[in-house]
């Protein structure tokens, strides 16, 4: 009798084996087919629609129930400082100072340190630019306050609902489609790197990429909008853009093909790095070469050179910056002498947060929480190609590139270095301050001593 009987066990593999077959065959109709071809079926637009109205609804039952039990709702801190044209220093000092007599040092001086140092520590806008933006409203994610879902049982529920989708089905589906364009990445690029150079292996090349980082766009649910296409990045130039997030690079060569620029890692990264090089010449550097300025520029300068070779994706301020401002652009890439292609992105921190704080989470942690959050959504707007003036330096050349980023990007545009990040304040910069303080009292010395010389006369 127990013979005619069907194993338990096999049908549980049976279950199991049609289950990954029709799980793998949705991803393959629905995501992995539309990313080759560079289609869309409207499906995520769709998901932010509905996104943005359960956002709405929540955030309305969140001040309804605070309100109820005479709660006050927490809102993005403000230190209710009214922002002024900023002055030089000399102007302060003198409108600190009141009339009669200008000696070379004055007692009230002293003052307008003190007020700029308290200032600096009430409103430091170099330290807020490295935690997470805040936000107005609830996302129904623990970020942004994790107090809120506990005002109702509605909203509870909801944020449980919230948490099992986002764990139970979002999670294993990016993953899934992640390990998927990394796997096609490595082996394809490997094989295109076997066809010997020419148009071939080019057009191949640019093909693999494409196809392999539009499906890791979907690993992330990104939904990401192209503005004025017209100024994409041609041969022969550099791309430059603000840095968010190691995201960026997908978010950007899901719409074109760069040539990358970056250190030689080891493991998985390492791996990635040697197949890609296989079909396009990207430039990787080893740990002793990122030093030497002078052979990055040497190689940057013969990849532009070459007309026939891809755009390099540059990031000039070198970490990540929570997508709230732009700081100090490095002047290495503008001091080529090439063709520069700006590029501003910014993130709706609503649906997730793109910000990689690399001092407070690894890379895996910071995968996973992106992976888990709602969606990435961004717009990316190509600026008009800009070049060096004449009479202009590296350094007002990275300024002006910077400034158009953050205009166009509705960024604050920081001169501080975001070396910050990690560093102390280099000695230049008190350096720097320290000069300006001795030239308004030598310029004050001078005036008083022209002055006595025109009495006597």
């Amino acid at each position: 009798m127990e013979s005619y009987l069907f194993p338990f066990d096999s049908l549980i593999c049976m279950l199991l084996g049609i289950s990954f077959t029709v799980w793998f065959t949705l991803l393959l109709v629905f995501i992995i087919v539309p990313a080759i071809f560079g289609v869309s079926f409207g499906i995520r637009r769709l998901y932010m629609k509905s996104l943005i109205k359960l956002f709405e609804w929540a955030t309305l039952r969140m001040e309804r129930g605070a309100k109820e039990k005479n709660q006050h709702l927490y809102k993005p801190y403000s230190n209710g400082i009214i922002a002024k044209e900023p002055l030089s220093l000399e102007q302060e000092i003198q409108d600190m100072r009141r009339g009669g007599a200008e000696p070379e040092f004055d007692m009230s001086d002293i003052f307008y340190f003190c007020r700029r140092g308290v200032e600096s520590i009430v409103d430091d806008e170099v330290t807020k630019r490295f935690t997470a933006e805040e936000l107005e409203s609830w996302n129904l994610l623990t970020r942004s306050n994790y107090n809120f879902h506990h005002i109702s049982t509605q909203l509870t529920a909801l944020w449980g609902v919230g948490v099992l989708i986002r764990y139970g089905f979002l999670l294993p589906l990016r993953v899934t489609l992640a390990f998927t364009g990394v796997g096609l990445l490595v082996v394809l690029t490997s094989i295109v790197g076997l066809f010997p150079n020419g148009r071939m292996k080019s057009y191949l090349s640019d093909k693999v990429h494409l196809m392999c980082y539009r499906i890791c766009v979907r690993a992330l649910t990104a939904i990401i909008t192209y503005h004025d296409r017209e100024n994409k990045p041609k041969n022969g130039g550099i791309c430059v853009a603000n840095h968010t997030s190691p995201i960026d690079v997908i978010i950007l060569a899901s719409d074109g093909c760069y040539a990358m620029v970056g250190q030689v890692h080891g493991g998985l990264i390492g791996v990635i790095q040697r197949a890609m090089v296989k079909a396009c010449p990207h430039i990787w550097f080893e740990r002793s070469e990122v030093k030497d300025r002078h052979l990055v520029a040497k190689r940057l300068s013969d990849h532009v050179a070459d007309k026939s070779k891809l755009p390099i994706l540059i990031f000039p301020e070198g970490t990540c910056i929570n997508n709230t401002s732009v700081m100090m652009f490095k002047k290495g890439s503008f001091e080529i002498g090439c063709t520069v292609y700006p590029v501003a992105i910014k993130y709706d921190p609503r649906f997730g947060d793109a910000f990689w704080n690399s001092s407070k989470f690894g890379m895996v942690n910071y995968l996973l929480h992106m992976m888990s959050s709602w969606a990435i959504v961004c717009s990316v707007w190509y600026l008009p190609p800009m070049s060096r003036m004449e009479g202009e330096d590296a350094v007002q050349f990275a300024n002006r590139v910077k400034a158009a980023i953050a205009r166009k990007g509705g960024l604050a545009d920081l001169l501080w270095d975001g070396g910050l990040k990690r560093g102390k304040v280099k000695e230049v910069f008190k350096e720097e301050q320290q000069k300006l303080y001795s030239k308004v009292l030598v310029g004050r010395s001078r005036h008083v001593i022209s002055v006595h010389s025109k009495c006597h006369q």
